[in-house]
């Protein structure tokens, strides 16, 4: 089958070669790779719909726990359904307790390498790389995740998440950064937008630009500058993170030009200098972006090979909030279940009474 062009963003969808040999050690309909909002939702719906998936929720992979970049956050206040917040810990214990309860398969082992030149799928787990024994599955969902990007200056270990943070939306509204003094490193149109956005819960926001100038587009810039609540601090990096031990009170400033230091009382330091997508496993074989997420068609989680879907993070750098990766793990597993529906329907082999029929219906178009 030729590759199938569709979408603005020129994804075209290739079928691998198919009837591959399927593994003698484990072979399963749907694998998921990730264990984050995504991964989970998406292993919720397929097991209910009783195609037994098989999550393999990693050993810190991409520097993670099990559970992904929630398990390294506090306080979540945004996320439906816990009128009283949730730590990031505890919320994904309950998805991964979820998705146990219907059926899912969840293996603690990272996978290290991908096959996606035929259909069933080959992948190793770590370790295994190179072994000749493989593992299969018709489909398989990447939701890997990305972390974002930090400076790892000294004492930003001790107050991760205890006044230092990566995502303004998730955590600018929690009660140790209102009406308090706090600096967003950063100088494109995420950090322009992580700062204003703080304007509305902190004293005053300081913006610390390496340069003498902001990459951030005009509109964003100017914006930035004319907020009262906004000091941007040119030719300005911070070196070290300051506290009591328990929370953030300070940075210490250099000059890039002067190399002049002075302290700077803030009790927030917000990185907003890039996210990285785990996507070193599958890259060679799946379409991505000059940034490196996964390429998915428009509207759905399909990637650039048919039985391959992306959801969450690894495949979406504009949102990255809990509640849009779960809703792209619903989507996911839903075109999953589809297709697997669909191709057992021509397989003249299974007879018609053992086809899958998708849950509730779901068809993936619209209803007549």
């Amino acid at each position: 089958m030729s590759p199938i062009p569709n979408g603005v963003n020129g994804v075209s969808v290739s079928e691998p070669q198919a009837h591959g040999p399927k593994s003698q050690k484990k072979h399963s309909q749907v694998v998921i790779i990730g264990s984050g909002p995504a991964g989970h939702t998406a292993a919720i719906y397929l097991a209910r719909a009783n195609l037994q998936p098989v999550l393999y929720e990693g050993m810190l992979a991409n520097g993670f726990a099990p559970g992904g970049q929630l398990t390294t956050t506090t306080d979540v206040e945004n996320f439906p359904g816990f009128p009283d917040g949730v730590r990031g810990p505890e919320m994904m214990d309950k998805f991964r307790a979820q998705s146990e309860r219907f059926g899912t398969e969840i293996i603690t082992e990272t996978i290290a390498r991908v096959d996606f030149s035929q259909r069933p799928f080959k992948y190793w787990t770590e370790g295994e790389e190179e072994d000749a024994d493989f593992m299969t599955a018709d489909t398989i969902i990447i939701a890997t995740g990305a972390s974002a990007k930090r400076l790892f200056l000294p004492g930003e270990e001790t107050y991760w998440q205890s006044g230092i943070s990566a995502c303004a939306v998730c955590d600018g509204a929690v009660p140790i950064f209102r009406n308090k003094p706090l600096a967003v490193i950063g100088g494109g149109d995420s950090a322009a937008e992580e700062a204003t956005y703080l304007t509305k819960y902190a004293s005053h926001v300081y913006v610390l630009v390496r340069r003498d100038e902001l990459r951030a587009s005009k509109i964003m810039a100017k914006r930035l500058v004319a907020h009262p609540k906004v000091t941007v601090l040119w030719n300005t990096v911070a070196t070290e993170c300051k506290g009591d031990g328990e929370l953030l009170t300070g940075l210490t400033l250099q000059d890039t030009k002067t190399k002049e230091t002075r302290d700077l009382q803030v009790n927030g330091l917000f990185y907003a200098i890039g996210h990285e997508p785990a996507t070193s496993l599958v890259k060679g074989q799946l379409d991505l972006d000059e940034d490196g997420y996964i390429r998915t068609v428009p509207g759905t989680a399909q990637t650039s090979i048919k039985g391959v879907f992306a959801a969450g993070d690894v495949q979406d750098k504009k949102y990255r909030q809990a509640i849009t990766s779960a809703g792209s793990g619903c989507m996911a597993a839903l075109e999953a279940e589809r297709l697997i529906s669909e191709e057992e329907a021509e397989d003249e082999s299974i007879p018609a009474e053992k086809v899958h029929v998708p849950a509730e219906g779901y068809l993936g178009t619209d209803k007549e």
